[in-house]
């Protein structure tokens, strides 16, 4: 009676030991399962015989860079710009999602007083926003030339830039990275899981003790 119960428990134990395991294993998947970055984006404008089709599985550090301009516009802008002969070559930027435009942009790189950006209040998401205009980063020129719009070499604006004010993309489309709030949200729940499992373990260890006790006395 007592080899029954001993290789009841050996199995039992296999069994729990394994579920834990797989459960474990599928939680810490799914919580270092990375984000996608934004599908793609696509450049239309001056010199530009065709569009510009940057994506992110062939050139993410390109559709970072070109979103990174227009990433940080606030919600409202200034409703005028400055007069048409001011504003230089103009180029589109769509911020795809897939193979669906979610957000267009008219960037204006060599702008006199520094780069403009126009954001129009239709975008291609139907989402509701308010037409403006903002400075742009001061390294618009240098960013656009780098991923192949036809642009001459900015000395004065490689060093970066500002724009202004708080994210009109939401971060969780436009950072290729996790986020800090979501790892944390997605340590916790791991770590809940495994303490549930440890106690599903201890439990079943704990009856399967009794079980033997009452057996052998």
């Amino acid at each position: 009676m007592v080899r029954k119960v001993r290789r009841l428990l050996a199995a039992v134990t296999g069994a729990l030991i394994a579920t834990a395991c797989s459960l474990a294993l599928a939680g810490t998947a799914q919580a270092a399962g990375p984000k996608l970055p934004p599908a793609g984006v696509d450049i239309t404008g001056d010199r530009l015989n065709q569009p510009l089709r940057l994506r992110a599985d062939t050139r993410p550090t390109d559709v970072v860079a070109v979103v990174d301009q227009v990433s940080w516009l606030g919600r409202t802008g200034q409703q005028r710009g400055p007069e048409a002969k001011n504003l230089g070559p103009k180029y589109t930027v769509v911020v795809l999602a897939g193979d669906v435009p979610r957000h267009t942009y008219d960037l204006y790189p060599l702008a006199k007083g520094g780069p403009r950006v126009y954001r129009p209040a239709k975008q291609p998401d139907l989402s509701k926003t308010r037409a403006g205009w903002f400075f742009g980063r001061l390294n618009m020129s240098e960013t656009l030339r780098s991923v192949g719009v036809p642009l001459e070499r900015q000395f004065d604006t490689v060093s970066g830039g500002v724009g202004g004010g708080e994210r009109a993309i939401p971060e969780d489309s436009l950072n290729p990275g996790q986020d800090i709030d979501d790892a944390m949200r997605e340590l916790q729940r791991l770590l809940l899981l495994n303490v549930g499992v440890v106690m599903v373990i201890t439990t079943g260890l704990a009856g399967i003790a009794l079980l033997i006790r009452r057996r052998t006395h």
